[in-house]
């Protein structure tokens, strides 16, 4: 795999295909899932997270995500393979094997049942780092993990291997403060999707974003126009379209709103693994209508 350079850019928060079943992924359909989102100009893949459904994966099928994301990339673009687990063990495992499979970065989630402390979450990083030699992605998500840093404690994880973060808080002055007090020991990316344009706006070097499933396209030309060329005018043009795809995604179950919205592009997914499903037709109807209203090509 091609060397890759700091991260940067629209960083896709991957969707896991699963074959109708659901009892396995799906091969052809990552496949041709990554594909589309390459093509369309994104600069990074992030498998394994929450919006790849990873709570619901085997090890196995983890280990098996990692390799085919890497092997579809082709060193196209940098894969940061999400390897949170609830037991240190099994994510260093995960770290190790993604660093042997070649991926770019790993992204570590704090255990989600019973919170760890700040001393227990270091003690974890540091040995994901030393085991998987990877630099690592924080990824904060209080709501998620029961545990909630200031930016100072966030940034002190540069010492433990970490390198980014991916901010899931909806916390904008925290991430302000990340971003313009804190960038010298951690690089911030946003992960709150209503708040991708502020977060690039502010300097932000790139967003971990579930909705550029859906809108690949249009997430890359907001990064263009407001990252690249500092037009604030179209920017905001840009964002009138998306933000109302990400207000919806927020207001319901993300992975079924994701996932629908994937399959109303005309993109088999193979649904969600029980007890989740893809949204009710009701539901399938308002998304189906804010995507039109962006332009985007439904069926």
């Amino acid at each position: 795999m091609a060397k890759m350079s700091a991260l940067t850019g629209i960083m896709v928060a991957l969707i896991t295909p699963f074959t109708d079943d659901q009892s396995a992924i799906d091969e052809s359909r990552l496949q041709a899932h990554i594909e589309r989102l390459i093509q369309a100009g994104v600069h990074g893949l992030v498998p394994g997270g929450s919006t790849g459904e990873f709570t619901v994966m085997t090890t196995a099928e983890r280990k098996q995500l990692t390799e085919l994301c890497v092997k579809f990339a082709a060193g196209r673009v940098p894969v940061v393979v999400g390897t949170g687990s609830l037991h240190t063990a099994e994510a260093v495992e995960l770290s190790v094997h993604a660093a042997q499979a070649g991926a770019t970065a790993v992204m570590v989630v704090p255990p989600y049942y019973d919170p760890v402390n700040l001393e227990q979450l270091q003690e974890m990083l540091a040995e994901i780092h030393q085991a998987s030699k990877l630099p690592i992605m924080f990824y904060n998500i209080p709501a998620a993990s029961g545990l909630t840093l200031s930016p100072t404690e966030i940034a002190g994880l540069s010492k433990f291997g970490v390198k980014y973060l991916k901010d899931t808080s909806g916390n904008a002055p925290a991430l302000t403060e990340l971003i313009f007090a804190l960038s010298d020991q951690i690089i911030a990316f946003n992960g709150w999707d209503t708040l991708t344009f502020y977060g690039l706006t502010a300097g932000c070097p790139g967003g971990v974003w579930g909705a550029a499933n859906i809108i690949p396209e249009l997430a890359v030309e907001l990064w263009d126009a407001v990252a690249v060329k500092g037009d604030l005018k179209r920017g905001r043009e840009l964002w009138a379209k998306a933000y109302p795809i990400c207000k919806f995604l927020e207001t319901h179950n993300y992975c079924a709103g994701v996932k629908t919205g994937v399959e109303l592009t005309g993109q088999s997914t193979g649904g969600l693994r029980k007890p989740f499903a893809l949204l009710k037709p009701e539901l399938r109807a308002e998304l189906k209508q804010l995507l039109q209203n962006a332009g985007v090509k439904v069926v």
